[in-house]
């Protein structure tokens, strides 16, 4: 027996050991009850002694604890309201006929055939155009009723109806929206109503708390929360440096607010990127500060205009890093400068790599349009520029991206070189991107001469010209200018594509 007790001993004492090592067992170790004789009792007490210099494990740190997302929810969630419309086949919002459901989920072809139950299907209405429902959020910034949400939530909206939590209900006047940055302001008419506190991104920080209410798939007043994932995330070279989230957000989310641990708004849902449809971790919305500069120009003139350089700019990668003698792989190298644009006035040419823009660091191409969504018309931009080895100051004076002239200067540009195609070009937003499935086009804003003539329609896209694909009004005017008598022009109609030739000699 007494040999049995030694064993017994050694073995507990190789046992505690391991354990501590490990982290299974603390400075509470001697407390342990294994009593079989002293032996034991000391290897307990051995065991302890180590583990006592080891940092315990003590409250959390106030810094560090998780927010408490309740008093958040309580005191702002009655200013996030559901928005219900009624529109057109061609509106952005999410369908209430079928839901967002994989092809090989069992209950598609239920939902395919019969429709949400209790919902309306659609269908046509007097043998009109089939009428779609659609859910989205949005939340209150004003006691008399000023709601901000997504443009692509009330795009082509023929009816907005907005429900508070109390279950109150209004009709909404859209004051005005903007695809470019997709936020729009509604208006209803109420007095005292709820608001959210509106905070800043310029304080937010990746892995920061965040929370986000909205009506996923039509459930009003959801709750999701996570933290940030990054900032300053452009999206298809758009004109929004997006939060990157991994809150859940899902279709009827769009439009809410995203709160910070203070409770006040950091952002608008705005975006998921899935294979499926539904959330899959990275979740964008768009910064509350852009969103706010949106709004006031949207309530004091009804719309919003937005600036340009008037540069086409591409990537910086390992390749231009070694030709162009750059210390970093940042900036955005101008590949084109509008002939009398912004940047041409400025002195920008053709091989200028943009720096920083009015002393912010253009780290990735994407940065530049997502800083000029900010600006206004006639601001002034100070420009760092990279040329030839060195670095050069610039100074431009920003134009109007949306004036009827410089709409009318680049139609006018498709048509030197004696090719009168008579075409007013734009490209694709990344809203209109997604939604088509095209990686690459023009929307034709305006035809006339010879493209008119030819059958060549407003709100059609430009595709390719003899063969080639193009994404810019200069790549149109280059191949149609090499074009002898004809071109052949590859356009997308609804969702079918067409050839057109359109003679130009």
């Amino acid at each position: 027996m007494q040999n049995e007790g030694a064993v017994t001993a050694i073995t507990a004492k190789r046992l505690t050991l391991a354990l501590c090592a490990a982290g299974v067992i603390g400075g509470a170790v001697g407390a342990i009850a294994v009593n079989h004789n002293n032996a034991m009792a000391e290897a307990a007490a051995a065991a302890a002694a180590p583990a006592a210099v080891a940092p315990s494990v003590g409250p959390a740190d106030p810094q560090v604890a998780l927010p408490d997302f309740t008093s958040i929810v309580k005191r702002n969630g009655p200013a996030v309201v559901n928005i219900r419309v009624v529109g057109g086949t061609k509106t952005g919002m999410r369908r209430r006929q079928m839901p967002d459901i994989d092809e090989d989920d069992p209950f598609f072809d239920f939902f395919r055939q019969f429709g949400v139950p209790g919902m309306p299907r659609g269908g046509q209405r007097g043998g009109q155009t089939p009428m779609m429902m659609g859910e989205g959020s949005g939340f209150i910034v004003s006691p008399d009723g000023v709601i901000l949400t997504n443009a692509h939530v009330v795009r082509d909206a023929d009816e907005v109806t907005v429900k508070l939590q109390d279950r109150r209900e209004y009709r909404a006047k859209v004051l005005g929206s903007d695809p470019k940055t997709d936020v729009a302001v509604l208006k209803i008419d109420g007095k005292n109503l709820p608001v959210v506190p509106l905070g800043n991104t310029r304080n937010l920080q990746v892995g920061e708390w965040v929370m986000a209410i909205g009506s996923p798939y039509g459930l009003e007043s959801t709750v999701t929360a996570g933290v940030v994932s990054a900032k300053g995330r452009t999206i298809d070279n758009g004109g929004v440096q997006f939060i990157q989230t991994d809150v859940a957000v899902n279709p009827g989310n769009s439009g809410g607010p995203l709160f910070n641990t203070r409770g006040e708004v950091v952002g608008i849902n705005s975006q998921i990127f899935s294979q499926s449809g539904g959330y899959q971790g990275l979740s964008f919305s768009i910064p509350i500060d852009v969103a706010v500069r949106i709004k006031d120009q949207i309530v004091a003139h009804g719309k919003v205009q937005h600036a340009k350089l008037g540069v086409t700019v591409q990537e910086v990668d390992q390749g231009l890093v070694d030709s162009f003698k750059l210390d970093t792989v940042e900036g955005a190298l101008v590949s084109n400068v509008e002939r009398n644009g912004p940047g041409e006035k400025a002195g920008l040419k053709t091989g200028d790599i943009i720096r920083k823009l009015n002393g912010q660091p253009i780290i990735a191409s994407g940065d530049l349009p997502a800083m000029l969504s900010t600006a206004r018309p006639g601001e002034k931009a100070a420009l760092e520029v990279w040329r030839d080895g060195k670095v050069v100051q610039l100074n431009a004076t920003l134009g109007n991206a949306d004036s009827k002239a410089d709409r009318a200067e680049q139609m006018a540009s498709t048509a030197d070189n004696g090719a009168k195609l008579g075409l007013a070009l734009r490209p694709l937003d990344p809203m209109e991107r997604r939604e088509s499935g095209l990686p690459s086009g023009l929307v034709i804003e305006d035809a006339q001469g010879a493209a008119a003539f030819a059958g060549v329609r407003r709100g059609d896209v430009l595709l390719s010209v003899n063969g080639k694909p193009v994404s810019s009004v200069d790549q149109v005017r280059d191949l149609v200018g090499k074009a002898s008598k004809s071109v052949a022009l590859l356009i997308q109609r609804g969702d079918d594509k067409i050839f057109i030739p359109v003679r130009i000699g």
